[in-house]
């Protein structure tokens, strides 16, 4: 694998570390700005919907200049959020630094797949695009608990001026690492957009929300399921959710690895398998070492679903694929923000913390179903294409059908 897609890890690890920390920073940054949890939880949100914008948004900003440069840029957008966040002297301040940095996350995910998958051959482009993402996975086993740990004891702003710094470091990775590809002749936003006129397309999009919605289903509460179902102290919950990282580390090496030989046979066993662990996971909840292993094995197969579910996508919308790629991310992102609505809306509604379980195993289990369909859909277009290849103004002669060709019959004669 080339040294660039080490670049790229590491503007991945500090956008991964950057959108998760959050999450155990809440209540010190709540009480800094003397606002409400749920307040607070809107630098959650709305970093969530920055991706979801800024993905496109982003993406035909930069057909105009050469994929590295915008990965560039989209990096120094990142360090500019970061900065912000870190010396925000008002929460609403400290939210538009949020959603600054959100703005280059879908981007540089969906720019980073096309650019991970042009510096390998075509049969390793799953595993160059898994290896990008393993610094998001890394993220979520280090980069987050340390980040936690140092904005609990130092304060919030370090943590958030640390990972300026790791973008810097991310960038200078990009400038020096990633070698220089002229701009893709006529690209045109037109051009672009074609690719969701594909039902394919479309169908891997799909997958994305519901599949990795139905990880994030369960993960979102895993708090309150933890402490409340399994009997857990509030400490544990950061050890177990480094449990929950190393699985995705796995599985995004995994999915990678196979995706590149047996794309959809991958989603197939990934999406069947996730949807039956959180069905699941509503009986190992109750138990200590059930629930902590259920963990892991959301995490990582969750994560085998994305690395197959990225290359569906670049190979389905082959010719535009960058638009799609980004879009695709900002999709991750839909998926969770789904995801965590239906969970509340279960408990809300008093059928306790572990039944966003069952929501999780059903997304997963419609993801199931899109796949199945896509498949079928495009074996049907398959034959439909060999048939009309076949066909021209001499059709193939079957075996004991119609008048005897001339040479068969002066051969006999």
């Amino acid at each position: 694998m080339p040294l660039a897609l080490l670049a790229l890890a590491i503007g991945a690890f500090g956008i991964g570390t950057t959108e998760f920390v959050i999450m155990g920073l809440l209540p010190e940054v709540a009480g800094d700005f003397q606002v409400s949890i749920p307040t607070a939880g809107f630098l959650v949100t709305g970093y969530a919907l920055g991706v979801v914008l800024g993905a496109p948004l982003m993406t035909l900003l930069g057909t105009r200049v050469t994929r590295k440069r915008m990965l560039m840029l989209l990096m120094g957008l990142f360090i500019v959020g970061n900065v912000v966040s870190a010396l925000a002297p008002v929460f609403g301040v400290m939210l538009a630094g949020r959603v600054i940095a959100s703005l280059a996350h879908g981007a540089f995910f969906g720019i980073g797949s096309v650019v991970a998958a042009d510096l390998v051959a075509p049969q390793k482009k799953a595993g160059a695009i898994a290896m990008m993402f393993t610094g998001l996975t890394v993220a979520n086993v280090v980069g987050v608990p340390l980040g936690t740990f140092i904005g609990q004891t130092a304060g919030w702003r370090t943590t958030f001026l640390l990972v300026a710094v790791l973008g810097v470091v991310g960038l200078l990775g990009v400038a020096k690492l990633v070698p220089d590809q002229p701009r893709p002749e006529d690209v045109r936003i037109r051009h672009e957009l074609a690719a969701f006129r594909n039902v394919q397309v479309l169908l891997a999009m799909a997958m994305t929300v519901l599949g990795f919605g139905g990880v994030f289903a369960a993960i979102t509460y895993i708090t309150p399921m933890m402490t409340g179902i399994a009997g857990y102290s509030a400490s544990s919950v950061t050890w177990l959710l480094v449990l929950f990282g190393l699985g995705m580390v796995g599985g995004n090496l995994i999915g990678g690895r196979f995706a590149d030989r047996h794309l959809m046979p991958m989603l197939y066993v990934s999406l069947g398998s996730l949807a039956v662990v959180l069905g699941l996971f509503t009986v190992t909840a109750h138990n200590k070492i059930a629930a902590a292993v259920t963990i892991v094995l959301i995490g990582a197969l969750g994560f085998a679903t994305v690395p197959p579910l990225q290359k569906r996508v670049l190979d389905q919308a082959a010719g535009a694929p960058t638009l799609a790629s980004a879009v695709n991310i900002g999709a991750f992102n839909l998926g969770n923000a789904l995801s965590a609505w239906l969970g509340g809306l279960v408990i809300a509604a008093g059928l306790g913390y572990t039944a966003p379980n069952w929501v999780g195993a059903a997304l997963a289990a419609s993801a199931l179903v899109l796949a199945v369909l896509s498949s079928l859909l495009e074996r049907r277009e398959t034959s439909r294409s060999r048939i009309v290849a076949g066909s021209g103004p001499e059709p193939a002669i079957v075996a004991g059908s119609g008048p005897e060709p001339a040479v068969a019959a002066a051969a006999r004669h």
